[in-house]
């Protein structure tokens, strides 16, 4: 046996003290509270000797580095160490069970604390739900109250500028969203069995006060056209037209101002501005579906609809679809993919009809105060929509949050700390002579493991240490490698000579 291999002897634990009370926990430094005791750097109290290499001889790394960089380790950076400060779990909020049974009042915190697992555990799901929700569409119907009136403006001899010399007439078109109508599930636009859109009659009503409503009365509409009588105005000048370009400014109305003393009927075209597009079906597909005006998306899934009522899938490759005799007339083959029908709807799609309005511009006194009114079914995005994305990027109350979480893990640091000290005094109390013998074993360990001493000096000084039995094997030990080196060393001189 090697000397100075021996291992200390064990610490026997005292009666009557917990086991655990000299393993404080990490990072607390052990003694009294204040200074470090006995002057020593903090130590554990009972950490056994294996956390070092027997091999290594190092130098302790001066003050201000770290292990990792005289190791030559990589060292966290700052927002490498903000990002592990963020990782704080809910289980750091957990008092010990050793605490909970000193403090019985702690278990309302413990209460509280379920509590916020579910809370947290409920709004995630709230929040998931909330973003699935705004992926898909989310449309309110409206009515759009339509208002159509014009003015007139007679002939004045006496006027200085030839505009007021000459009778003429103003045509305004205006619109707002009805305020009273309660929003209701989204829906989808009510198809049309004919181009022109019947319309109610025209009905006296006063002119609209000022709207709140933000969006503009333009933005409902891809284009407006206005075409006056062709007899009157002539070919080239009976039609006006307004359509949306990306630079186009959204208005609340549009006014058209003709000369002319006579009343004039005229027909007013109205695209309306559908998000998501929607498309006019061909004939025969519509009287298929039964559909007339829809947006692509419902178009494909009513196929699909169609498809699986009649059992038009193949049985053996479900990719393809055998047509029946309506489905071979619209797209004009026996048997295709479904992925193809999509490429093959472009050419059975239309652009929508528009809303056609026929009025009659009265230059008639007494009909100046009259206005046509017409509500039309619109779409308009849900306000919950924008609600629903101002609470998923809000952050309001997160910083307020974080700096209460915080609060609460220095709050559980310092109790266990306290904790500790509080088992240092108790096990200081009940055996003052036992415990201060087991703190100075366990540091004499601990610097050992600190400085890299190998064997137990204090052991080593002493006579009696080489007065035991393994003493003359290890002597001997000694002198037959000294042997062993030294006739190596001749060997290698002996070989060296004879070259």
């Amino acid at each position: 046996m090697t000397p100075g291999l021996q291992h200390p002897p064990a610490v026997v634990q005292r009666p009557g003290m917990p086991s655990g009370a000299r393993m404080p926990h990490q990072g607390a430094p052990m003694g009294p509270p204040g200074s470090p005791y006995m002057g020593s750097p903090a130590v554990r109290p009972g950490l056994a000797p294996a956390g070092m290499e027997p091999a290594r001889k190092r130098a302790a790394p001066p003050p201000g580095q770290s292990q990792a960089q005289s190791q030559g380790q990589p060292v966290p950076t700052a927002p490498a160490r903000s990002r592990s400060a963020k990782r704080r779990k809910m289980a750091d909020k957990i008092l010990p069970q050793r605490i909970r049974e000193l403090v019985p009042e702690s278990q309302a915190y413990m209460d509280l604390l379920a509590f916020e697992r579910k809370l947290d555990q409920t709004i995630m799901r709230k929040r998931v739900d909330i973003q699935e929700a705004l992926k898909r569409p989310m449309k309110q119907k409206r009515k759009l109250r339509l208002y159509i009136s014009n003015t007139f403006n007679p002939a004045k001899p006496d006027a200085e500028d030839s505009d007021g010399s000459i009778a003429s007439w103003e045509l305004r078109v205006e619109g707002k969203l009805l305020d009273d109508v309660r929003p209701g599930p989204a829906r989808p636009l009510p198809t049309h069995s004919a181009p022109t859109v019947p319309v109610p009659p025209p009905r006296s009503v006063p002119l609209p006060q000022p709207s709140k409503q933000k969006r503009k009365f333009s933005s409902f509409f891809k284009s407006l056209v206005i075409e006056l009588d062709k007899d009157l105005y002539g070919p080239d000048n009976h039609l006006v037209e307004w359509h949306r370009t990306p630079t186009t400014q959204e208005t609340d109305g549009f006014q058209v101002k003709r000369p002319g003393d006579l009343s004039v009927r005229c027909t007013l075209l109205l695209m309306l501005d559908y998000q998501p597009p929607q498309f006019k079906l061909d004939p025969r597909l519509a009287r298929l579906l039964g559909l007339h005006t829809q947006s692509r998306s419902a178009i494909v899934q009513a196929l699909w609809q169609y498809v699986k009522t009649n059992r038009l899938q193949d049985s053996h490759d479900k990719e393809y679809i055998n047509g029946d005799k309506y489905f071979q007339q619209i797209f004009d083959c026996p048997r295709l993919k479904f992925s193809e029908i999509p490429q093959r709807l472009t050419a059975l799609l239309l652009p929508p009809d528009p809303i056609v309005i026929n009025h009659v511009i009265s230059v008639d006194p007494s009909d100046q105060k009259k206005t046509a009114c017409y509500d039309i079914d619109v779409e308009v995005e849900e306000p919950l929509k924008g609600q629903m994305s101002s609470f998923l990027l809000s952050t309001a109350n997160q910083q307020e949050i974080s700096a209460l979480d915080s609060k609460i893990h220095e709050t559980i640091e310092s109790i266990n700390q306290l904790k500790i000290q509080r088992d240092f005094m108790l096990s200081f109390s009940r055996d003052p002579k036992g415990y201060i013998q087991d703190l100075l074993r366990s540091q004499s360990r601990d610097l050992k493991v600190m400085t890299d001493v190998a064997g137990n000096p204090e052991e080593e000084r002493r006579a009696e240490f080489y007065h035991q039995p393994w003493s003359q094997e290890a002597v001997s030990r000694y002198f037959y490698c000294k042997i062993q080196q030294r006739r190596q060393e001749l060997e290698q001189s002996l070989v060296v000579r004879n070259t």
